[in-house]
């Protein structure tokens, strides 16, 4: 396909594009809801809502599928997700709006404005600025801590006052480590030199002039509202599950908002004309440009699958080359949806996916898909391409999920449970307490730092015990106990990799 692409010539490439800007693609108007509609059952996705901006106007806008495996009630244009990571161009542009504003820099050092501020390195704490806040530079892993934060009963500060532990594996301002904490702490700017707290600005600022009326900053209260899509996982099982909604309006600066495909058109719209929305001036030009400017490399290489090359970070966003333009775009995710936006400037096209099963790249084949079809590019079946290989991956998780379980049907050795139990330890994490469970046959664990995460672990053979959280977002997996002169030491836990890569290890007290 990248062969295909490159050898086309330039006047041919220049007659499409200018087909792409004055037509609608065939695949949009004759194939999309077949594509979709496939997608969803080969995928395992309950729905998915869809927007499609092009030359100022909103050409796609539409719900597939349903919000509620139960009800059966139909996704709309109107129904709410999750959109996670998509919250952070907000940040991002609130705080370039606010240097505009002459407020701050975004070049200013963040222990300006967050009195004490620290990072595992006493260097790195001194130079850190909000720009490398924004632009995953610290040096941490992508991902690293957020099993501490993710659902936590941590507030923000606590947020920040933990970042202090985290050991970065990379260099400063040279690795890049996708970073949520990171736009936590920069979204704590806000209040600092605006007096209002980043959910309040981002809403007055950004969503009510955008007229974005069923956009809301936090989580919190999202089983209250009206026309809410439930979330779902196959993660592990195979099957599809329901999962409970996250509260992560602690992490609000980095993945609070949830939105609806109609509100996220007129945040494209605003986007696509240099920060207009119906004729009347939002944002400066300048503060749009600050989003976009590249301040990290993220990949330098030619994709053997498709039609790109570069791709960096700005302020809350990706840019990247896509068949010969620029785009834009961020993906997000929560337990149980994954959704995405992306914008084309040079095509004045712009696309946002919301959907309710987080295992799954149907959101992302369906993204490509209608680039391929506006930047004609030859056509490729994207999700057909991507089907096979995760559904070997996901075959042999069920796979490896069941013989887990069927080790723990054949164990007939008693334990000795009281050894187990007690109160442990993580630096980082804080306390769990091991116990054993109601009927005395296994042991549970109650994760201190969470609201209401809890985890059984039951006996297999072989020393190892099998983990399973109470919300399966978390996971199911294979643990040890470490012993040290004959008595019970530590365990080491993780999570799905969906929320955190690490291991975590807990110390018996």
């Amino acid at each position: 396909m990248v062969k295909h692409f490159v050898s086309v010539s330039f006047l041919f490439a220049s007659s499409l594009n200018a087909t792409a800007q004055t037509t609608t693609p065939t695949f949009i108007s004759d194939s999309l809801d077949a594509y979709i509609s496939r997608g969803l059952s080969d995928w395992n996705i309950p729905g998915l809502s869809l927007a499609i901006v092009k030359d100022g106007k909103t050409v796609v806008m539409k719900g597939y599928g349903v919000k509620d495996i139960e009800t059966k009630e139909p996704v709309d244009e109107n129904t709410l997700f999750m959109i996670a990571s998509n919250s952070k161009l907000f940040t991002g542009t609130a705080l370039a709006q606010l240097e505009h504003n002459k407020k701050i820099s975004l070049d200013d050092k963040v222990g300006k404005y967050i009195k004490g501020y620290s990072l595992y390195d006493r260097n790195t704490s001194e130079l850190v600025t909000i720009r490398d806040l924004l632009s995953h530079r610290i040096g941490t892993k992508t991902f690293q801590g957020d099993f501490i934060f993710w659902n936590s009963n941590l507030g923000r500060q606590q947020i920040m006052n933990k970042m202090r532990l985290l050991k970065p594996t990379g260099l400063f301002r040279q690795d890049y480590g996708y970073c949520n904490s990171c736009f936590v702490t920069a979204g704590e700017v806000i209040p600092v030199v605006s007096g209002k707290p980043w959910e309040v600005y981002v809403y007055d600022s950004l969503l009510m002039p955008l007229q974005m009326n069923n956009t809301h900053t936090l989580s919190q209260g999202i089983t209250q509202r009206p026309n809410v899509s439930k979330p779902y996982t196959t993660s592990f099982t195979g099957k599809l599950t329901e999962l409970p909604y996250d509260d992560i309006s602690n992490l609000g600066a980095a993945g609070g908002i949830v939105s609806n495909v109609k509100d996220l058109t007129h945040w494209l719209l605003m986007q696509l004309d240099s920060g207009r929305y119906e004729g009347k001036r939002i944002l400066a030009w300048d503060v749009l440009q600050k989003t976009r400017d590249l301040n990290i490399i993220t990949q330098s290489r030619r994709s053997k699958v498709y039609p790109t090359h570069f791709r960096g970070y700005g302020l809350g966003v990706y840019a990247a080359d896509y068949a010969g333009r620029q785009i834009y775009y961020h993906t997000g995710g929560a337990d149980g949806f994954v959704t995405n936006t992306c914008f084309v400037p040079e095509e004045n096209l712009g696309i946002t996916i919301l959907s309710n099963n987080d295992n799954q790249s149907f959101f992302e084949a369906l993204r490509y898909q209608i680039l391929d079809a506006y930047l004609g590019v030859s056509y490729t079946n994207r999700s057909k391409a991507m089907l096979p290989d995760f559904q070997k991956k996901m075959s042999e998780t069920v796979k490896k999920t069941e013989t887990l379980q069927a080790r723990v049907k054949a164990n007939k050795t008693p334990m000795l449970l009281d050894a187990y139990a007690g109160n442990y330890e993580n630096e980082l994490y804080g306390r769990i307490v091991i116990e054993k469970d109601k009927d005395g046959k296994g042991l549970s664990i109650n994760f201190k730092g969470h609201n209401n995460l809890t985890a059984m672990l039951q006996y297999m053979d072989k020393d190892e015990w099998l983990l399973t959280y109470n919300n399966l977002g978390y996971g199911i997996f294979p643990v040890k106990f470490k012993t040290a002169d004959k008595k019970v030491a530590s365990i080491e836990l993780r999570v799905n990799e969906f929320i955190d890569y690490d291991p975590y290890n807990f110390i018996k007290k």
